[in-house]
């Protein structure tokens, strides 16, 4: 934590400096962002949703026990030191049970405060910014504000119990909802000026309604839109001239920066622009899984030059199984005709084919898949046509020659473009 704040204290004295969150319960993309920090000398923010991990399991079945001690587990593993690795908690609220009433919804989502507290996340995002099902749509920006310094007074309760470094937070949501955009057609607009200091003012009132006016100053961060999204084809790139007003705002909270979600896809430009404008914290996500399926979608392309039919993994053929076996992840988001529809599973940029990984089926599909190549390596050539990058990496001794290698690299080239805006 003393990293993070170090970092967040540095860019509020004038050094354009940044940190990146990698947002995935993956544990190929967990170990691989472990070695990239490794390599850099980074210190490194790992976030779970509150969809992905909850009390009850989320959709990667982990508790925050569970994800704590995953996380703590590949650290060991790949020799990265505890003291360099943080925990958080993104859009943690009632996101996973809206449609419960505010009650019960704010209720669970109290237990889950508390446990991710217990698990030793650090940094937790105060979301409550979605109705529940006897709420009005929107709700008003006083109740948001109510439960967000409700779930904070929780989490310093719990945090007074089991002791360590002080809890920070963000506070805060972007629009359209996390993820992606569903609509490429959508028209984006930077949050106003006007808008984040009503943000902030309302949630300022509500803290010191809730006695919690000693915790303002660990609010580190707030989430505004500042006009970055991306769709299933589409990217809206950030553009500095029109977030100008809003980048300026947040100069006079002396603790606060920008948080920027659905930073995935842009250009190292636009992240370096982002940063320099005060969006220090960036996050990403979906391009991280998305890296890892272009990584294993190309080596099943070698694995059907090269090894026998008779021991193919199946992969892809496992995955879109699997994904139509049980659509609900991915439905809602992807429409048109049955062509139209099966390339979006596959390739779009929301790549909610993250939501299989977890799956036992597609696991042992890509256990195979990597067993396959490591006993049997590829020639160079084959890698040179379907990884041309991880070609380049091994020509100059930079990886191993092993499957998990070359997809550790795929995910290493987007984060190295984090690690780039985020340095001064």
């Amino acid at each position: 934590m003393k990293a993070l704040l170090e970092q967040v204290n540095r860019h509020k004295s004038g050094v354009e400096t940044g940190i990146y969150s990698v947002c995935t319960a993956n544990p190929l993309v967990i170990e691989a962002a472990m070695l990239h920090a490794l390599k850099h000398n980074e210190t490194l923010l790992i976030e779970a949703t509150s969809n992905q991990v909850n009390q009850y399991g989320g959709y990667t079945g982990l508790t925050p026990k569970d994800f704590a001690q995953l996380t703590q587990n590949l650290a060991e593993k790949v020799g990265f030191p505890q003291d360099r690795l943080i925990l958080g908690g993104d859009h943690l609220g009632p996101n996973c049970w809206q449609d419960l009433s505010a009650a019960e919804a704010m209720e669970r989502s109290k237990v889950m405060f508390e446990e991710y507290v217990r698990a030793g996340f650090k940094k937790l995002h105060l979301d409550c910014s979605m109705s529940c099902a006897d709420d009005p749509t929107p709700l008003g920006d006083a109740e948001v504000a109510a439960r967000a310094a409700f779930l904070c007074k929780t989490a310093e309760y719990t945090w007074q119990e089991v002791g360590g470094e002080k809890l920070v937070y963000i506070i805060g949501t972007e629009v359209p909802v996390p993820g992606g955009a569903q609509d490429d057609s959508e028209e984006l607009l930077p949050t106003t000026a006007e808008d984040a200091q009503t943000t902030l003012a309302i949630h300022y009132d509500a803290f010191l309604n809730a006695g919690l006016k000693d915790v303002w100053p660990r609010i580190i961060g707030l989430v505004v839109q500042p006009g970055v999204e991306f769709g299933s084809h589409t990217i809206t790139h950030f553009a500095p001239e029109k977030a100008k007003q809003l980048s300026r705002s947040i100069e006079q909270q002396p603790t606060m920066l920008f948080e920027a979600h659905s930073t995935d896809y842009q250009s190292t430009q636009h992240l370096k622009d982002l940063v320099s404008h005060h969006f220090a914290i960036l996050k990403v996500g979906p391009w991280l899984t998305f890296a890892f399926r272009e990584a294993c979608y190309a080596l099943e392309h070698i694995e059907q030059e090269w090894i026998d039919a008779k021991q193919h993994s199946h992969l892809r053929k496992t995955l879109m199984h699997e994904m139509f076996d049980q659509p609900k992840y991915w439905q809602k988001y992807y429409k048109g005709s049955e062509q139209e529809i099966l390339f979006d599973c596959h390739y779009s940029l929301s790549d909610r084919v993250r939501y299989y990984w977890p799956n036992a089926k597609v696991q042992q599909a890509l256990s195979t898949l990597i067993e396959n190549l490591d006993n049997r390596p590829p020639p160079l050539p084959l890698i040179s046509q379907y990884m041309p990058e991880q070609y380049e990496a091994l020509q100059a001794g930079d990886i191993a020659y092993s499957a998990r290698a070359l997809i550790f690299h795929k995910i290493s080239t987007v984060l190295s473009r984090y690690s780039f805006a985020c340095t001064a």
